[in-house]
């Protein structure tokens, strides 16, 4: 007898960041359904949960301009609209400390939400989970390599335990400054006292070896470059123009690397997930060390590798018959009606103890307004569903998704399919951010379509 998923094919569905705070169940509207049946039509369906699930058993702890949170019910309203995999790697995953991490695992449990990227210590947070389906067993790995250091989890010792957190994967900026701008720096250093070279470990971290000569600079103090950051350290180097470049740390990756590895031995499918709001020259071009982080992956077995975390989408690359969705934008956009906000974000925005979240909220968006040509690129999105083989990619379409812009915030952030001139600039947009990877996004039907050639 042949199994259903020997035959080596598979269609999943990806969105960005949910960032859910309110129901979904009680909904009808047709644009609405028809997202959902298009989730259910799919073989697996994988999400980033942006939201901490919990009843504030535990506290804020560190500085957040939102400390995410969601009522633990709401995780069967994701499970109804057809999510079945959550990755948790972000930079919220510890806006309630350690125990907010385990208090969120244990709901997710709970409620039989298969997650990764989160754990009770590093080993946890890096590890892959798995989903049985009939066309296979489906491996995640979830990442982020935007959250605070301290948020990444601690690795397990014969003789001390770990430490609850998330699976980040660290990078460094290099600057390539002209004659000039070096000597300068040079010269700052040397009156201050910085430290000059490049440690030992940051070799082995960067692969930053010794340089030839006076050639480059490792600056490093806390008070110029970041009081209580894990590596307060730009590293400086000459060359005929001003450039930056940035590289993932090395040990980071190859942990990563490791679980792609043992996922593909114990899966049929293997997806890489990346929450990363760092941008490249522009901010919906992703960073250089992104780009490496998603070759790398692929080659080691990753099937599919899919980000999100700027709230903005970013291009398409087909690397080794392999998709990279770069970013997949919003999926769900409630944080604006988050129940409870600590002192400390209240302060922030020059507000007291008599004010509450709505003030919050209101005064953020007030003094946060971007401009943007036409429509606010952060209140559309796409759903991508990807049909895969033994090959590789055969099929990736774009499904435009829209968040009712405009509405109240206890309507605002519910997605819905997009039509019209709503989802061709959303399609428009992708081709736009796709061009530079020689991926042509075709239009066809109010849907972006790309398949193998």
């Amino acid at each position: 007898m042949v199994y259903e998923s020997s035959k080596g094919e598979i269609t999943m569905a990806f969105t960005g960041d949910a960032m859910i705070s309110r129901a979904l169940i009680p909904f009808r509207e047709p644009r609405f359904l028809e997202l959902r049946d298009l989730f259910h039509s799919q073989d697996v369906s994988i999400t980033n949960g942006e939201m901490l699930f919990h009843h504030y058993e535990d506290w804020p702890a560190y500085l957040s301009q939102t400390y995410m949170r969601c009522d633990p019910r709401y995780i069967k309203d994701l499970q109804w609209l057809g999510l079945d995999i959550m990755g948790c790697a972000n930079n919220h995953g510890t806006d309630y400390g350690e125990n907010g991490v385990l208090t969120n695992i244990r709901y997710l449990n709970e409620a039989g939400m298969v997650h990764a990227g989160s754990g009770v210590n590093y080993a946890d947070a890096v590890a892959p989970a798995y989903l049985d389906t009939p066309k296979g067993r489906v491996a995640l790995v979830s990442a982020t390599t935007s959250a605070r250091p301290n948020s990444r989890a601690g690795e397990q010792r014969p003789d001390l335990n770990g430490r609850p957190g998330v699976n980040l994967i660290r990078w460094i900026n290099e600057w390539t400054v002209d004659e000039e701008a070096f000597q300068a720096l040079s010269r700052i250093a040397s009156k201050f006292g910085w430290r000059q070279s490049v440690p030992r470990w940051m070799e082995r971290a960067y692969g930053l070896g010794p340089e030839a000569g006076e050639r480059a600079v490792y600056l490093h103090d806390r008070n110029l470059l970041g009081v209580g950051s894990e590596d307060p350290a730009a590293h400086f180097s000459i060359g005929d123009d001003f450039e930056q470049h940035s590289r993932p740390h090395q040990i980071d990756v190859e942990r990563n690397i490791q679980s792609v590895a043992a996922a593909r031995r114990m899966a049929d499918w293997v997806v890489f997930a990346l929450h990363s709001h760092e941008g490249g020259r522009v901010e919906n071009q992703p960073a250089e060390h992104v780009e490496l982080l998603a070759h790398a992956v692929i080659d080691a077995g990753a099937d599919v590798f899919i980000g999100h975390g700027p709230h903005l989408d970013r291009g398409i690359e087909v690397y080794k018959g392999k998709p990279i969705i770069y970013s997949l934008g919003n999926f769900i956009v409630q944080n604006d009606t988050v129940e409870r906000m600590p002192h400390d974000s209240m302060i922030l925005y020059g507000l007291g103890h008599e004010n509450v979240p709505a003030d919050l909220f209101e005064t953020r968006r007030a003094i946060s307004r971007r401009d943007y040509p036409g429509t606010d690129p952060h209140t559309q999105s796409a759903v991508a569903t990807v049909s895969l083989d033994g090959s590789g990619l055969k099929e990736l379409r774009l499904h435009p998704i829209e968040f009712g812009r405009g509405l109240p915030r206890s309507q605002y952030g519910r997605p819905i399919l997009s039509e019209g001139d709503e989802a061709k600039e959303t399609l428009e947009r992708f081709q736009e951010l796709s061009r530079p990877f020689q991926t042509e996004v075709q239009i066809e039907g109010g849907t972006g379509v790309l398949r193998r050639t």
